[in-house]
């Protein structure tokens, strides 16, 4: 499952990141990496941007992006 396709509400953890160059490094830079754990706060009307709570903090992601995270249920929330 990715990103994009987890619903509002939901506590997931990175399991890998896709993509390459500049698109990969914009993703790990935003703190996105294998292991963290995100919670979808809210998907936007058309479905971008979509809104994520990341280690205390909110972050807007592209859609385009967020279908390049995979993820596996069951985070910590932590």
């Amino acid at each position: 499952m990715n990103l994009k396709e987890t619903e509002i509400g939901s506590t997931v953890t990175i399991a890998k990141i896709g993509g390459e160059g500049a698109v990969k490094r914009r993703i790990m830079d935003m703190g996105l990496t294998k292991g963290t754990v995100v919670t979808v706060r809210k998907v936007a009307p058309l479905g971008d941007p979509i809104e994520l709570t990341v280690r205390g903090y909110e972050l807007s992601l592209r859609k385009a992006d967020a279908e390049m995270i995979e993820v596996v249920t069951g985070g910590t929330g932590k």
